[in-house]
């Protein structure tokens, strides 16, 4: 399903802007807003979807009931794209005499629903879906273990993938037919529901265990009432409530976040309200991911930036390969094919044989992925600047500065940045997916994922505030022009805004190395010994192993 989702989720999300602008006539700035507000509110809904199966139904029937969901709304859009009583007429919205009715009314609302309807379907199934599969391997099994850190690079190769296929394909066919470009959407939607549906004998499924909303709370307010009570001097004897916790995961007390410890002390008939040592340490592993979730943030901010400006400096640029001519929109295409090539060599190749050097099971800790991944961000955006520069002395050498295209420079000098950009999502996209399931317990898997999603939204809409920060701030010289104001980037300063962008990035680095270092795992990332050729001794029981 994660093919056949992205398939269809990918290439619209790129697509989109082309329909609302050229069929719905709504204006440039107003499309990419709808656009950049239909991805923020996915990501929302995943937090909704994550809490639901969480906290009520299984991870397996949340696919269930909010795929159909994501279905509807790619309907909805095929059935206003193909009737001319659902959109504003067709006329030329980039004519010298533009008259064209703005999408309004009914359809307006029609139009709305239907990709909120996606909007909602697509969040909750993101949410669930890798935690679903995670759930398929058993961290204590030492084989299974290892499994498990391959599932999530695969996982990620999946999304590549469908991404190829829906530009490759899907966005083909709309820009001929919008119609039969969103059905085959939902058919692709509805094959992957099938895929999944046809597993449910073979699955592991994890039964829920309350809200973890709720448990959390609970340990705030707890703590917040027994604040003046005094802690037993063994803190072994909070333990004891919480054996009796069937179905769910009990966790041992750890150090740190003291205060939120007396929210366990257990007065009996004095009647205070205590919560069990698994709720305490359940918040304790939300508070000891929050700066990093905020490290992530900042780390990601370039990421959706630079791939919407480097697609604008090819589509400048000779986009032919012989007689071939490569529209801009698919260049998408090149980032995508580089990650799944680099997902492929450092699962298959990469991976084990840095497992025998290091005893991880991934190869390194998902912290440590996560850091290679910010450094090649930050490399990128440098190599960017660089290239942006040479381009734009082309076009002044060629007096070209007062045209959109035609700078003579084959768009293949963009491969490095493009390859950086794989390497990037090779690392820090997957360590982070796998950081955040891992790390949460069990009752939260869900959650954890929903954060992942939500650092990777609030990144992208903090990156359209640095963009109109940067403006402006900008805006007071040449002419009143921002750095990256206007249609014509041979008169922007998209270069300067990539090295500012490096010097962001090269301070968010070392905000997260600092944090990254300073984070305890819940579980040992050494490979169980028995398993690893290596002769260090690796404990293969759960303790406190401090490493990035």
């Amino acid at each position: 399903m994660v093919v056949m989702g992205n398939i269809a989720h990918v290439a619209n999300v790129l697509n989109l802007v082309k329909y609302l602008h050229g069929t719905m006539h709504m204006g440039i700035s107003s499309s990419s807003t709808t656009v950049t507000n239909f991805i923020g509110a996915t990501c929302g809904f995943s937090l909704l979807g994550a809490f639901v199966s969480d906290s009520y139904i299984t991870r397996f029937k949340t696919v269930l009931v909010f795929g159909p969901v994501a279905f509807l709304g790619y309907a909805l859009l095929a059935l206003q794209a193909h009737l001319p009583s659902l959109r504003p007429s067709d006329c030329e919205i980039n004519g010298r005499q533009n008259n064209c009715e703005q999408v309004h009314g009914f359809d307006s609302a029609l139009l709305y629903i239907s990709l909120y309807t996606i909007a909602l379907g697509e969040g909750c199934v993101r949410a669930a879906l890798p935690s679903l599969g995670g759930d398929q391997f058993d961290e204590k099994d030492p084989d299974e273990s290892q499994q498990k850190a391959s599932f999530f690079n695969w996982f990620t190769f999946g999304i590549s993938l469908g991404g190829f296929i829906g530009l490759t394909l899907v966005v083909w066919i709309e820009n001929k037919r919008w119609d039969i470009g969103f059905g085959i959407s939902a058919l692709t939607v509805l094959l992957g529901l099938v895929a999944v549906a046809s597993g449910v004998s073979f699955y592991r499924i994890q039964i829920p265990e309350g809200s973890p909303l709720t448990r959390i709370l609970q340990v705030f307010v707890a703590a917040f009432k027994n604040r003046k009570l005094v802690l037993p001097e063994n803190l072994r004897q909070l333990q004891h409530n919480s054996e009796d916790m069937d179905g769910i995961e009990v966790l041992s007390h750890t150090k740190g976040f003291k205060f939120l410890d007396k929210a366990s002390i257990n007065h009996g008939d004095a009647g205070t309200w205590s919560c069990t040592v698994t709720q305490v340490e359940e918040t304790k592993i939300v508070l000891r991911m929050l700066p990093l979730l905020i490290s992530s943030v900042l780390g990601y901010i370039s990421s959706p930036l630079l791939v919407t400006f480097t697609v604008q400096q090819g589509s400048t640029m000779n986009t032919k390969l012989g007689k071939i001519h490569i529209s801009p929109a698919s260049l998408f295409v090149i980032p995508l094919i580089f990650q799944m090539v680099i997902l492929v060599i450092y699962d298959r190749f990469i991976v084990p044989l840095a497992r025998r050097i290091t005893g991880y099971v991934g190869g390194i800790t998902n912290l440590q992925r996560v850091g290679v991944g910010f450094a090649a961000s930050a490399l990128a955006t440098c190599v960017a600047a660089l290239v942006e520069r040479k381009r734009k002395n082309i076009a002044e050498e060629h007096g070209l500065e007062d045209f959109e295209t035609g700078v003579p420079m084959p768009v293949f000098c963009l491969g490095v940045q493009f390859f950086l950009m794989g390497i990037f999502d090779v690392t820090s996209f997957v360590g982070l997916l796998e950081f955040f399931n891992g790390e949460a317990s069990r009752g939260m898997k869900s959650i954890g994922t929903a954060i992942f999603w939500c650092v990777v939204g609030l990144a992208a809409l903090l990156g359209t505030f640095l963009v109109d920060m940067v403006n402006k701030a900008t805006r007071h010289g040449d002419g009143g022009r921002g750095w990256l104001e206007g249609a014509n980037l041979n008169k922007s300063h998209l270069d300067r805004f990539y090295w500012l962008l490096t010097v962001l990035e090269l301070a968010a680095l070392l905000n997260y190395f600092y944090w990254a270092r300073r984070y305890v795992y819940r579980h040992d990332p050494h490979v169980p010994r028995g398993l690893t050729e290596i002769d260090d001794k690796v404990s293969s029981q759960t303790g406190e192993v401090v490493a990035i």
